[in-house]
Parts: structure tokens; sequence; C-alpha cells
């Protein structure tokens, strides 16, 4: 449909919008919830014009129509949980939000996949992949509150990457549907089909800029029946990677996460936060190691037996295995506490940062001696995947408030090592708004352009999400 030449009174053509899809379904005005102002970046909130809640791709459809007719610009909404501002609305624009488009549609067991909806919660996912008898694998510390269209628009990452791939690894079809309000159902189940091109990567990395996710064909896999884990202390950063080499190499499909942790974290961890963690201080590094597999009578052994062997070759200081599922979340809760930093550090600013894994402490240690000289009373810690290339820090002044933390210069010092080292300044949260005027430390020109080619062909009137990611 081709925008129209003249452009209609919002008011009431939102009106005639909840006529149609009902009272609940368009929120205007004072009705707008505060959740719908923002996600969870530091971003100052904002509050649409209006939040319309359709319950399938015709309402998402229709509501895109009326936006159009009104030329308000418009920015689709999952579970809020974003960290870059890519869901975040601006005064004016429509939020068209996904939170009731919520279910399970089907399960096909030989297929071994399941359609859902795109509003629907990751950890309700994840609880009907159980319930049926397999996996799935995506994880991430907001899966109560994220939703699975969100997740794919900004191709989630997560804690298993390195054996299952990112999010997009996970997706088999989907439907979409356009910024010009055409519905694309494409809910393909085949591993294999190569016929033309695969539409579906347009829009899973996309931040809802190419178009608006609605339902979804997701891969599953066959349930872990047992699940090793190891805490692990080592003398410093090389013997980390050597480690890391030795699980690809001798726990192969079983490994399934790789997490890794300096001694600042490790620090604040144990000292301020009050962890208690089964390996003592004074190392170079800190691993968790997971493993995965479907035969417990064979796996454990051999997760045992081959730890065993690193420690015998001297690759490891100090090492706790998990003696129990308990154990090995008690492990993980070691790795997730960063999830409470607001608390126990207080106002800080988050990093997410692809670099090469065997550069990663010479980038932990330009940085964090650049942070500490370029800002007075700036401190940082760092942790990430690192088996899959993805590292994490968190930056902050002590005692200043969030919005007087000095992200500008933080932003300048640590984008500034990572494109001189040849990394991504997003490994797994996206672009939005707040890491686009970096984005060309990471991406060429060339590449650049042809994102605005792409975005220009499918929304020439820049009405979806617009200002975001390029």
């Amino acid at each position: 449909m081709d925008i129209t030449t003249s452009v209609e009174s919002p008011d009431d053509l939102l009106a005639a919008l909840r006529q149609r899809l009902g009272p609940q379904a368009v929120l205007i005005g004072a009705e707008v919830p505060a959740r719908n102002c923002n996600d969870w970046s530091a971003t100052l909130p904002r509050t649409p014009l209006a939040v319309v809640r359709p319950t399938d791709a015709a309402g998402v459809s229709e509501a895109i129509a009326t936006c159009r007719k009104a030329h308000l610009p418009f920015v689709p909404q999952g579970g809020l949980t974003g960290l870059c501002g890519g869901a975040a609305p601006e005064a004016g624009w429509v939020a068209i939000s996904l939170e009731r488009m919520v279910g399970i549609e089907e399960i096909d067991r030989a297929c071994a996949t399941m359609t859902v909806k795109a509003g629907t919660p990751l950890e309700a996912i994840q609880k009907a992949a159980d319930d049926a008898g397999f996996f799935f694998p995506l994880d991430l510390g907001s899966r109560g509150s994220c939703a699975i269209g969100g997740n794919l628009s900004t191709n989630a990452g997560g804690n298993r990457v390195i054996r299952y791939g990112m999010t997009r690894e996970l997706v088999l079809g989907l439907e979409v549907v356009l910024p010009d309000g055409t519905v694309i159902t494409s809910l393909n189940k085949l591993l294999k089909n190569n016929a033309g091109y695969d539409l579906k990567h347009l829009f899973i990395g996309s931040e809802g800029t190419l178009g608006i996710i609605t339902r979804v064909v997701l891969r599953l896999f066959p349930k872990p029946r047992s699940t090793m884990a190891a805490l692990c202390g080592l003398k410093d950063y090389a013997a980390v990677v050597a480690l890391l080499d030795a699980a690809r190499g001798g726990l192969g499909p079983l490994l399934s996460a790789f997490e890794v942790m300096w001694p600042d974290y490790w620090e604040v961890i144990t000292t301020r936060a009050g962890v208690r963690a089964p390996v003592g201080a004074g190392h170079g590094c800190y691993v968790l190691i997971e493993a995965q597999g479907t035969d417990e009578s064979i796996d454990a052994p051999r997760f045992q037996s081959w730890l065993e062997a690193v420690m015998e070759r001297g690759e490891l200081a100090d090492a706790a295995v998990a003696q129990s599922l308990a154990q090995v979340k008690a492990f993980w809760a070691v790795r997730d506490i960063c999830a409470d930093f607001g608390q126990v550090l207080g106002p800080h600013i988050a990093y997410d940062i692809g670099l090469a894994v065997a550069r990663m402490d010479e980038f932990v240690t330009r940085c964090k001696t650049a942070l500490a000289a370029d800002i007075a009373g700036c401190e940082s810690v760092y942790y990430g995947h690192i088996g899959d290339g993805n590292l994490h820090l968190v930056a902050w002044v002590k005692d200043l408030p969030v919005e007087r933390q000095p992200k500008e210069t933080m932003d300048a010092i640590i984008y500034g090592l990572v494109r001189e080292i040849g990394g991504s300044v997003s490994a797994e949260h996206g672009i939005g708004t707040l890491k686009k005027q970096w984005l060309g430390h990471a991406r060429s020109e060339a590449e650049i352009a042809l994102m605005r080619t792409l975005k220009n062909a499918l929304d020439p009137d820049h009405l979806l999400n617009p200002g975001k990611v390029i």
C-alpha cells in the first residue's frame, strides 16, 4: 500500500483503530503505561502518543496502515529488555506492542520445531520445549521478561553460543509485517531450503527497523540428560586460551559454555556482593566450564577424566567440580551475579563488545589502564562468554549518579580500543541509538551504505523505528 499524500488526523485514525481492534488494543494519551516509554537502557523515557497491542499479524498490519495514514513513526516493542534503546519510542510516535501475541502454536516432533507468537517470553518457550522432551538452548538473564521476537530482532547471544550459535542459528522460518503493512508468512520448517534468498536473515538482527516479526519457527534439540560443570582458577590468560583449546578438543560437542572472569570481577563478587566462591582468590583468571550430554553414566566420567588430565598437565591452578545440579546452579550464580551489579556497584555503564579471543587480555589490560588514567576515580571489571568472542565490562565512578557518569569519555576510550584491535562495538545487544555513532568503528562505509540501501528500499518513508542502528 502506498502512503497517502494527505495526512489525516491522528486522533481520529487512532479512535477508528480502537473501534476495530477493541478498547484494550489501543491505549491513548494518559492510558499509556510507563513500561512502554523505554526499554532497559539508560535513555530518558519518552511517552508515545499511543500503544497499539494487536493479537495477530493482521492487527499489526492495521496498526501500520493507521500510522502511515497519519504519517506517525512507529516502533515495535516486545519484552522491553533491550539495552541500547532499540525499542524506545520518541514523543509523538506510536508503540506497536506484541505483549498480547503470546503462545505456543505448535510443536512438531518429527521436524523438531516449535512455532510461537513473537511476544512469547523466552522462559515460556524453554519450559514448553522441556515439557515436550526437547531443549531450546537460547538462554539470557532476562529469560522471564524478554520476548522471542525481540531476541530475534537483536540476534541475541547468551550463555550457550559456543555450542548452538546465535539466535539466527535457531530459527527456520518467520512471519513478518513489512513497513508498508504487507504480511510475509514464511513459516519454513526445513533445515535445507535454498529456494531463493533466505529472507528471514534480513529481519533477524535488524532491531525492528526493516519489519515487525510476528511468528517464528524455532529449532529444537535433544534434551540434555547430564550436566557437568567446573569452576577453575588459572594462573594467567594464556592458560585460559590453552584450556579453551583443550576443552574444544577433549569435550567436543559436550562443551556448552566457557565463561571467563578476570580478578577484578572476582574481587567485586566475593568482597562486595558476598558470593561464597568454590575456589579461592589470587588467581590470574577464573573459568566456568559447562558440558551437557545425553548419558550421565558416560558423560560424567568423561568430563571428570578430561579435567583430571588437564590438571595433571599443570594447566589448572585450582578447580571445583559440581557434584549435583544444585551445585551447577551455584556455580552459575557466581557468573550471573553481574545482573545485580546495580545494587552491588551502584550507578555504572555496561558494555558488550566482540573481540578475537587471543587479544582479549590485551584489551582488558589496556582498557583498564586507560580508563583509570583518563577518568579520575574510574573503576572497571571484566568478564564474558569468551569462547564465542564476547567480552562484557562495566565501568563507573563511585558516588556519581548514572546521568553524571562520564559515559562519553568511557565510550571513546573503550570503542576506540575496539576499533584498534579489530573488534565489534556490539557482540549481542545490538546498536539501537546508544551505539549508533560508533557503528563505523566496526563496519565499513560500504557496509553501512548497503544497510541504508536496504532500509530505504523497505521503508522509504522512514516511519518504522526511524533513527535506529544507521
